[in-house]
């Protein structure tokens, strides 16, 4: 998929792989995509909304009930503008509650009223990412038709090594473009 000129909603979910939106972010941007990013309030404690928004070039939207400039209703506005979202990092928080059908924050509200293709990067501890729990959310959500980014092996923030950790962004890339 060429991102030029394509709209992009990321999400971004509270984890320690939050720091890679702002990799993430400047990687889309420099294929000229038009990078709008929501938040979850967690995410907002590992890196900062004005971080985001001031390599986005847009507002980083982070609370449901704050209307866009034009006034309409802010899930709504994001998930008509998308050729695309992606939720990298996604926890085992945020699997769960897409998979269940929560929608209780912008970015879940968002997920749900979408008709562009959504990618899911998920990235946490790997005995979260191997919990039978995460893997039926996971399997869940292929079956309603998320795209569904596997995490890759590497060190943990936790101190140990394995599978887990954000894919990287060169393999999101490649899903994206193999959509």
């Amino acid at each position: 998929m060429d991102l030029k000129g394509k709209t992009v909603v990321l999400g971004v979910t509270g984890g320690i792989a939050a720091y890679w939106a702002a990799e993430i972010i400047g990687v889309f941007r420099g294929r000229e995509a038009d990078v709008h990013v929501i938040m979850t309030e967690n995410a907002g404690r590992f890196i900062t909304p004005l971080t985001l928004q001031t390599i986005s070039k847009n507002k980083v939207v982070t609370n449901m009930f704050e209307l866009p400039a034009d006034s309409d209703i802010g899930h709504i506005t994001y998930a008509k503008k998308a050729d695309l979202i992606l939720v990298a990092p996604a926890t085992a928080n945020f699997i769960g509650k897409v998979a269940s059908g929560i929608a209780d924050d912008i970015l879940t509200t968002t997920i749900m009223a979408a008709k562009s293709p959504v990618f899911i990067a998920p990235a946490m501890n790997e005995n979260m990412w191997k919990n039978n729990i995460v893997q039926r959310n996971i399997a869940t959500l292929k079956q309603e038709g998320y795209k569904i980014i596997n995490p890759g092996y590497g060190k943990m923030a936790c101190g140990g090594e394995g599978e887990g950790t954000l894919a990287s962004i060169k393999k999101i890339l490649k899903e994206i473009e193999e959509l």
